[in-house]
């Protein structure tokens, strides 16, 4: 299992678009994925459990990634939340 404490940086945070592209990442690795924001935890291939998380941009978040692909599941989408572009693949 890798944790991994994350500030969001996209300009949008994890709303609508950046919230999909971000589901499209996430469906690509074999490991659970979840985001954790404040007490609450969302499966990170589910789009509305990413919107009801409500996540904005200079939010603190936790991934938490179990499986075979793990490490490489975090250090992608890690990248992806620190990136300021809007909605990049």
């Amino acid at each position: 299992m890798v944790i991994k404490e994350i500030e969001v940086k996209n300009k949008t945070g994890l709303q609508s678009k950046s919230a999909a592209v971000f589901i499209q990442k996430t469906s690509n690795y074999k490991s659970s994925i979840w985001v954790e924001k404040d007490e609450r935890k969302a499966n990170a291939k589910s789009l509305l459990g990413l919107l009801s998380l409500g996540i904005g941009n200079g939010a603190k978040v936790v991934l938490i990634a179990e499986g075979e692909d793990e490490e490489k599941a975090v250090s992608e989408l890690e990248e992806f939340l620190g990136s300021e572009i809007e909605g990049s693949i």
